[in-house]
C-alpha cells in the first residue's frame, strides 16, 4: 500500500529534484566480515552488491555476509520487477555487472550497469521484441565482458546513483522516483564508491 502512495504523489514532488542539495547523512550501517569456515561459490568471494528492492537497500557483500549496509534506497518509479522496454521506468532484476563508473555525474556518481544481460536478450528475442541481429550483439558483449549495447528497445543506462544536485527530500520522503535506477542520497553514494569496481557482481532482487 505505501508503494503505491508513493507513486501517487510522484508527480507532485518530481519537481523538487531540479533545486539546490543539502548536506546528507550516511544511513549505513558497517558490519566486520565473519570468519569463513567453508568456502561458499568462488564466484561470491570478491566483494559484491545486493540490492534488495522489497526491503530498500543495498548491501556490500562478501560471499553471503553483508559488509555495509545502505537503507532507504528508491528504485524506478514503476518498481522493481521484469523491465520489458525503454522508458517504462522500471528497475530491472537479475543478475548484473558494473559496466563503468562517472564520478562526474549530474547525479553525483552513476555506477553504470551491464543491462540488457542475456537473460533479457533471450527473453526479447522469444516474444519478438528485438531482433536476432540485436539479440547477438547483446550477447557477443556479455560473453566479451563489454557493456552490451545501450540503444537497444530493451532500454539502457541502468545504474547506481545519488540524488545529485536535486532536492533530497524527494528522496528522503520515501518516493521511487528515478526512471529505473537504484537511487542512494549523496552521502551514502560517496561511501558506496570506494568498494565498486567496472566488473563487480551486483544482482537485484
Amino acid at each position: 500500500m505505501w508503494k503505491l502512495g508513493k507513486r501517487v504523489v510522484l508527480v507532485g514532488v518530481m519537481i523538487g529534484l531540479s533545486s539546490g542539495c543539502v548536506p546528507n547523512t550516511v544511513q549505513e550501517k558497517k558490519l566486520s566480515p565473519p570468519a569463513l569456515t567453508t568456502i561458499p561459490d568462488p564466484a561470491l568471494r570478491e566483494p559484491w552488491l545486493l540490492i534488495d528492492t522489497k526491503a530498500d537497500k543495498l548491501m556490500v557483500m562478501q560471499y553471503n555476509h553483508p559488509l555495509e549496509v545502505f537503507q532507504s534506497i528508491a528504485v524506478g518509479s514503476s518498481g522493481a520487477g521484469l523491465k520489458y522496454r525503454r522508458g517504462d521506468n522500471k528497475t530491472p532484476l537479475g543478475v548484473f555487472r558494473v559496466g563503468w563508473v562517472n564520478d562526474h555525474s549530474r547525479f553525483k556518481k552513476f555506477i553504470g550497469l551491464d543491462y540488457p544481460n542475456t537473460d533479457y536478450a533471450e527473453r526479447a528475442l522469444r516474444e519478438h521484441r528485438i531482433d536476432h541481429s540485436t539479440y547477438e550483439r547483446i550477447r557477443s558483449a556479455w560473453i566479451t565482458g563489454h557493456t552490451p549495447p545501450q540503444n537497444t528497445p530493451l532500454g539502457g543506462q541502468i545504474g547506481i546513483h545519488g540524488v545529485g544536485a536535486g532536492n533530497p527530500q524527494v528522496h528522503e520522503a520515501g518516493i521511487d522516483w528515478t526512471s529505473g535506477c537504484v537511487a542512494l542520497n549523496n552521502a551514502q553514494i560517496d561511501a558506496l564508491r570506494p568498494w565498486v569496481k567496472v566488473g563487480m557482481r551486483v544482482e537485484i532482487r
